[in-house]
């Protein structure tokens, strides 16, 4: 009776792993999903199960049990991951990253790749940017709960040599807001030519954090009303066409520097031609949000495990309609 060899065995259960990271899961959406293990523990009992009906001669009998127990794991987990159209998304927000050390706006390489982790054992997709402002206008399919986007501010070199080969592994997308004066320019920040390789991935997209990161705060405290709005006007405006003209891409997004916007800031948004733009405060962004003031959750090196959830908690739960 010929046996299959544990090489054999194992070489299954690695192209069952692939194949299913390449397929579309069963709620029909694709899930980023960065930590496998749950995934390839199951579908790598399927396929043992399968491989003793390929590799022995079992009766009939025989076979349909084994060939039932490789499809119950998966009919398992296809329950786990069932999905509910989400009311609320938690658009995390992270500025630097570091090997070794963290800060006050800098998150460890590992504690993000740990938070990639989580987000992968609770069963969110890590969803783009455009899809969550596409839901809150209204002119985009459901998101599935849970789900969660991930944005990146100011355009730091670590957002290359750190982040990006962590999103690269896992295919995870992300959207970086740039102020373009500091590109190439400043020591601490991305040169173009990384963030054309970031674009050239197909998982980074990049959009305005204004030209170069003013606090309109205080600019509006010393600038004449007239020279102030002329400034607010550059400020959004000259950050749009330096991007689209060095990047070749659409720039209609926009993040608030210092997370400093007020009525009149959003009214020369729209006149800048962005369609929304995103604020530094906490909560999930959700139906009905102020489109010129979407809400963000800054992430920072701290948050891990149980505290890393209760970030997510609020989203979490979808809300419950009443009936009328």
């Amino acid at each position: 009776m010929a046996r299959a060899s544990s090489s054999e065995s194992v070489q299954t259960s690695r192209n069952c792993v692939i194949a299913w990271g390449q397929c579309e899961a069963y709620s029909g959406e694709c899930i980023y999903h960065p930590s496998t293990h749950t995934i390839a523990t199951v579908l790598r009992i399927a396929c043992f199960l399968r491989s003793l009906i390929l590799a022995h001669r079992y009766n009939n009998r025989a076979k349909w049990l084994i060939l039932s127990l490789c499809l119950l794991p998966l009919s398992t987990f296809s329950q786990r991951v069932q999905r509910n159209p989400a009311e609320s998304i938690p658009v995390l927000v992270y500025h630097r990253f570091d090997p070794n050390k963290s800060g006050p706006t800098t998150v460890k390489t590992s504690t993000f790749e740990g938070q990639l982790v989580w987000l992968a054992d609770h069963y969110y997709r890590v969803v783009p940017l455009s899809a969550v402002t596409d839901m809150l206008r209204g002119i985009g399919p459901d998101i599935q709960f849970p789900a969660v986007a991930i944005t990146a501010d100011d355009g730091h070199r670590s957002v290359y040599t750190e982040m990006f080969p962590v999103i690269r592994r896992y295919r995870i997308p992300v959207t970086l807001f740039i102020y373009p004066s500091a590109i190439s320019n400043a020591a601490y920040a991305l040169t173009w030519a990384q963030l054309r390789e970031m674009k050239a991935s197909g998982l980074v997209d990049i959009q305005s954090h204004t030209y170069w990161h003013p606090n309109f705060n205080q600019e509006k405290k010393r600038r004449t009303p007239e020279d102030y709005q002329q400034f607010v006007a550059y400020q959004l405006v000259h950050s749009r066409v330096v991007l689209e003209q060095r990047l070749a891409l659409k720039v209609d997004m926009l993040a608030w520097p210092y997370g400093v916007f007020d009525p009149e800031l959003e009214e020369a948004a729209v006149k800048a031609g962005y369609i929304c733009a995103f604020a530094y405060t906490g909560g999930p962004a959700h139906q009905g949000s102020d489109l010129f003031a979407i809400p963000r959750i800054p992430v920072s090196d701290q948050d891990q495990g149980v505290r890393f959830g209760q970030l997510l908690e609020n989203s979490r739960r979808p809300t419950v309609r009443s009936s009328e």
